[in-house]
């Protein structure tokens, strides 16, 4: 396991894309979150009275310990970004022939995969850690809203966010990994991720009982509250968190899936 490891990681430090994409993301995740926090300071500090209302009957969402769940809800908006990476990554070893070259050097095809399954975990350490990062600054920022407040009380919200973020992660894999082609394996994801399962959850929800409820993405989004549902909807938050747990299972089973169903389609794959 080391020296697979090892092995990835030296192929992503040599990666000029990787750097590129990761700031790319280092930039968007607070940058998301900014916006959020100012738009919520801009509402709040106007001098009418609905401004006022809000500000007395609405805790400060970037303040702690709200905050957790507020910066990873506004941070796995931007999952496709890293989903770029990962895509790429996969279909470069089809693109310059290097999985073959893996299997001559002596590695087992089931090898080649968990390799790729260690590229998507240290990319979801990165971005997990990012989202820490996010988190602190944006809470520091508002300290004196957080003032007698339990800090840490929903800081399991980033075990869920490292979960979502992995399982959307594997999906994305899995698109390159079955397409080979970069362009049309980000072309795939991305219309899917973006328009295909958004209509279809909507659709669903509508007219088949929320079934849209259990499509890939929007499984594991469901881990995560919307920050203001709390304050909006109090029964429908009440549901959320008395069913959270059940997207939870039904998140860390389809990503089981997703990499089983890989592992198996490499054993009868052609080396081609």
């Amino acid at each position: 396991m080391n020296t697979l490891i090892r092995t990835e990681w030296l192929k992503m430090k040599k990666y000029n894309a990787f750097w590129w994409i990761l700031g790319l993301t280092a930039l968007s995740y607070p940058g998301i979150n900014l916006i959020f926090h100012f738009f919520y300071q801009g509402v709040i500090n106007d001098n009418n009275t609905v401004s006022k209302l809000a500000k007395a009957a609405v805790p400060n969402p970037f303040a702690y310990p709200d905050v957790w769940n507020t910066v990873a809800y506004a941070s796995s908006c931007f999952v496709f970004i890293p989903a770029v990476l990962v895509i790429m990554f996969i279909s470069n070893e089809y693109t310059y022939k290097t999985h073959r070259q893996n299997i001559i050097d002596g590695w087992s095809r089931s090898q080649f995969v968990t390799s790729k399954l260690v590229d998507v975990l240290i990319i979801t350490l990165i971005i997990t850690l990012l989202n820490i990062l996010v988190t602190f600054l944006t809470g520091f920022m508002n300290m004196p809203d957080s003032a007698g407040k339990p800090i840490w009380s929903k800081a399991y919200v980033v075990g869920l966010f490292a979960l979502q973020t992995f399982s959307q992660l594997s999906i994305a894999f899995l698109i390159g990994f079955l397409v080979r082609k970069a362009f049309l394996g980000l072309g795939v994801f991305i219309f899917y991720f973006i328009i295909v399962e958004n209509i279809l959850v909507n659709v669903f929800s509508k007219y088949v009982d929320d079934i849209g409820r259990f499509l890939p993405f929007e499984m594991s989004d469901r881990m995560i509250c919307n920050p203001l549902l709390q304050l909006v909807k109090p029964d429908d938050y009440a549901t959320f968190m008395s069913n959270r747990w059940i997207f939870i299972l039904l998140t860390i089973l389809l990503t089981t899936i997703t990499w089983g169903i890989c592992y198996r389609i490499n054993s009868k794959r052609d080396l081609k």
